[in-house]
């Protein structure tokens, strides 16, 4: 059964990017294009991992991981945080609120896999 990743980003450039980049490592990516959508498709879906821009419209990513780590449904799935502003405060407010890393954008498609592997079992395709 393959892995399932939930990337809740505005951003359609960054839904391409982690696709193409997990589809080698047959990795079904889920989208969200904000935080309350987002939080949705974690409770339907039980995705494996969730990847969390920081900033959108209608929930930024703060309050979507605040929401999903109060939620019993969604508490234990491994979240990283995806965002161009990676300052101190908003890394320091992630990492208080249960987020296992901050991936500073743009990322490579290498530096992805490697933050994933670290928190999910990708596989041997990803040796």
């Amino acid at each position: 059964m393959p892995k399932k990743i939930l990337s809740i980003d505005d951003s359609r450039m960054v839904h391409m990017v982690v696709a193409k980049t997990l589809k080698p490592l047959d990795i079904e990516v889920i989208t969200a294009v904000n935080g309350q959508e987002g939080i949705e498709k974690a409770e339907k879906e039980k995705p494996d991992l969730i990847l969390l821009d920081a900033t959108m419209p209608v929930m930024d990513g703060i309050e979507a991981l605040a929401a999903l780590k109060a939620n019993p449904a969604t508490k234990d799935i491994p979240v990283l945080m995806l965002s161009a502003d990676s300052g101190k405060d908003n890394v320091e407010r992630a990492t208080q609120l249960g987020a296992l890393k901050f991936i500073s954008k743009p990322f490579t498609g290498d530096a992805l896999v490697a933050a994933l592997s670290a928190y999910i079992d990708l596989g041997q395709k990803a040796a």
